[in-house]
């Protein structure tokens, strides 16, 4: 049996119901995709009927879109023939950042172009996306050895989610720790820390990078002398990035800024 539809954006209908807040609006999208006999199978239970599918449908957009602020995303892979569709689903965070969950479903219609049979599978993140966010975390860590702001802030995205561990008024000493948004604030934040301190071979190690998906933390330190003090000093730090499409999207850094600070002030710190 061949179905005669555009499965592209059959596929957009059915992701759209997930991300539907509107109840009546939803119920009715779910009366269009699904045939009222309709089952869907998952990896721990099964849903039949239109009563069963609206209410699981309901609770995930709850749990997950509304009070989680996720939003499930085609991964614009889908493919088919005669009565069978399959496709890629994302579950990324709506404010930006990496994946955080990726399902493969297939669907199998009836011959009133409705959803007969659903079957939804928990499945990694794709080689490639972990490949990517390593490389892009890997060039960071070099670019940052290399020391040159410009060449370091092409690897970020125009607008960054930028978190540093310290409060948005800063501290005096320390000028660069303050916020940042934008891919030309990333190249003033490094300029900044490399015109404090004197030019070094390193300014720091990575023991380790780990890497989930398009999440990638770099476990190190922070090795600098001050240009005005001439004192050396080490702080122990993580690196969180996140990764889409090659540029970095996410930069927190969680830092032993006090250590930072004291080195600069050339004084103790109250704690």
């Amino acid at each position: 049996m061949d179905i005669d539809i555009d499965i592209d954006q059959f596929v957009e209908r059915y992701v759209a119901v997930w991300n539907e807040p509107d109840p009546v609006a939803r119920r009715h999208a779910i009366a269009e995709l699904f045939d009222a006999d309709a089952i869907e199978t998952t990896e721990s239970a099964r849903y039949h009927g239109h009563d069963a599918l609206e209410a699981r449908i309901t609770e995930a957009h709850n749990d997950l879109v509304r009070d989680a602020g996720f939003v499930f995303r085609s991964a614009g892979d889908t493919t088919g023939h005669h009565d069978t569709i399959t496709f890629t689903t994302y579950m990324v965070p709506i404010a930006g950042g990496g994946l955080a969950w990726t399902g493969r479903t297939v669907l199998t219609l009836g011959e009133n172009g409705l959803i007969r049979h659903e079957y939804q599978f928990t499945v990694d993140m794709p080689a490639e996306m972990k490949a990517s966010t390593r490389a892009t975390a890997e060039d960071f860590l070099r670019r940052l050895s290399e020391g040159d702001p410009d060449r370091i802030s092409e690897l970020f995205a125009e607008h960054v989610d930028w978190q540093l561990n310290w409060p948005d008024s800063g501290h005096p000493a320390v000028p660069w720790i303050r916020p940042r948004s934008t891919r030309a604030d990333i190249a003033d934040h490094f300029r900044e820390i490399a015109a404090f301190h004197v030019p070094e071979k390193s300014a720091g190690t990575a023991s380790r990078v780990l890497v989930d998906g398009t999440d990638a933390i770099v476990l190190g330190d922070i090795r600098q002398t001050v240009k005005t003090t001439g004192k050396p000093y080490t702080a122990l730090c993580a690196l969180h990035l996140t990764v889409e499409e090659g540029l970095i999207t996410r930069y927190a850094v969680y830092e032993d800024s006090l250590t930072v600070t004291e080195a600069l002030a050339d004084q103790p710190v109250h704690r």
